[in-house]
């Protein structure tokens, strides 16, 4: 955390250059490590900025993929060379999706072959400082600050007191702020999913009641996998959990389950729908829902505009 301050410090001083595009940049990230929901929120903020009017693209690390230099994530894309969560923004977001390392010669790339791009998404971006920013969004999900150690021995990438230079704070499925906001603006952001589809055919859906009485297994390998068997649990289903590292890379032998049927989430799917699973297996998309409208908050801050 210390190398962290000190880069912070260092480029708030101006001794390192920050590199500003020729659009404006939202990031979106956290200070605590593991998945809060920021995959979901990038693709809620692409939707509603584009109904504002805007044209997003979205940007980044691509974290595990294998592609050596910046690359565009496709619908089609292998997810092991862009990775799983930007090959997921490319199916859900409609937006165009660039993958780096670097995410300045990312945003570049983008641009340059995306003219009509007028705002990017920084996916995971809050410490690669040396992309300049216009809005910063940080994210926390009911886990909060945990034991409120910097890394290793807790979870904390950056000492809570960095929330006093974001733009805004957004809770994940939690109503008080885990630790202080520093009298940042403060929305509430929950993950709603009500139907299945069949990952071999989306066509094909169900609801929970459709699988009530089944032998269920839930797979998650995402940063917080117990929120989603909680949400499994809330719909009224019963399942095994077989918890996974965020972004596992899986094996057929990860899935040789007894049962009638698997249950997942998206993030995951994009990487088993390249194995030969022997039972069906169901994903439940999610849509971010935020109050209050933190697209036009964002939208009004990139105008130069007061926030309401």
């Amino acid at each position: 955390m210390a190398v962290v301050a000190l880069r912070r410090g260092l480029y708030r001083a101006g001794l390192l250059d920050r590199e500003r595009l020729p659009v404006p940049v939202v990031v979106v990230g956290n200070i605590t490590v593991g998945g809060t929901g920021k995959t979901p929120l990038v693709i809620y903020l692409a939707s509603a900025l584009r109904v504002l009017g805007r044209h997003p693209g979205i940007v980044s690390r691509g974290y595990r993929g294998e592609a050596a230099r910046v690359a565009e994530a496709m619908v089609d894309s292998d997810p092991g060379e862009v990775g799983d969560e930007p090959l997921l923004l490319a199916l859900r977001s409609g937006c165009p999706v660039f993958v780096g390392r670097d995410r300045v010669a990312a945003a570049r790339a983008l641009l340059a072959r995306h003219p009509e791009c007028d705002v990017i998404l920084a996916d995971d971006g809050l410490q690669h400082y040396r992309l300049a920013r216009d809005v910063e969004i940080a994210l926390f999900d009911q886990r909060g600050v945990m034991n409120g150690w910097p890394l290793p021995a807790g979870p904390l990438r950056e000492p809570v007191s960095r929330l006093a230079q974001v733009d805004a704070v957004l809770l994940n499925g939690i109503a008080v702020p885990p630790a202080s906001t520093l009298d940042r603006p403060v929305f509430a952001m929950r993950l709603l999913g009500e139907s299945f589809h069949r990952l071999d055919d989306p066509g094909i859906r169900c609801s929970a009641a459709d699988l009530a009485g089944e032998a269920l297994h839930a797979v998650a390998g995402i940063g917080a996998p117990q929120r989603f068997f909680e949400q499994l649990g809330g719909m009224g289903l019963s399942f095994a959990e077989h918890a996974f590292a965020d972004h596992h890379n899986f094996r057929e032998a990860d899935l040789a389950f007894d049962g009638d049927a698997i249950l997942t989430t998206e993030k995951d799917a994009v990487k088993l729908a390249r194995l030969h699973v022997p039972l069906p297996v169901w994903v439940l998309p999610v849509t971010a829902e935020v109050s209050p409208d933190l697209a036009a908050f964002v939208l009004e801050k990139l105008n130069g505009q007061p926030s309401a």
